[in-house]
């Protein structure tokens, strides 16, 4: 296994773009808003980027950044002096990393399956939203179909991956 240290921006850069979607999830799982968890995740890689570490591995790092964040998350409620919306933050880990897996797996590798099993408008309207960032307005133009009928479409496709990954999270 090799054992590299963040030296250059291209790096950190490397670190940021692998993990960032994982930090915030997790932040988010802890209880943390969206803005806070934007803001939260921003300031756990200038943590890291103040002070490096040994990244021995990608799950590794995984760990690292969530102990990183989880920090922040505590100083944050206290200098707000609220209390963490979680009771036990360390057991909200074990089962982050049971559920999701350092790398992200479990959940994200079943909702990858499900998403390669959509179809047609369904599938165009979840590429559309999620991977393009479109609005509602811009899809049902490319669709051709109403805001509300966007809106339908999205809602019933969520819920479609939403049982095909438990469905296949529950498969022995």
């Amino acid at each position: 296994m090799a054992i590299a240290t963040i030296k250059r921006p291209s790096d950190f850069a490397e670190l940021v773009r692998t993990h960032q979607p994982g930090v915030w999830r997790y932040l988010r799982f802890l209880g943390a808003g969206e803005a806070q968890a934007d803001d939260l995740t921003q300031e756990t890689f200038l943590s890291v980027y103040r002070k490096p570490f040994v990244e021995q591995s990608p799950a590794a790092a995984a760990a690292y950044l969530r102990t990183v964040a989880r920090r922040q998350l505590l100083m944050s409620l206290r200098k707000a002096k609220r209390r963490p919306v979680l009771e036990n933050l360390e057991l909200a880990d074990e089962v982050w990393s049971r559920l999701a897996g350092d790398d992200g797996g479990g959940y994200l590798d079943a909702l990858r399956e499900c998403l390669e099993s959509l179809e047609g408008r369904a599938r165009e309207a979840i590429e559309l939203r999620y991977r393009d960032d479109r609005s509602r307005t811009e899809i049902g133009q490319l669709l051709e179909i109403g805001e509300d009928g966007v809106k339908s479409l999205l809602r019933r496709t969520r819920e479609l991956l939403r049982r095909c990954v438990e469905k296949r999270i529950n498969e022995p």
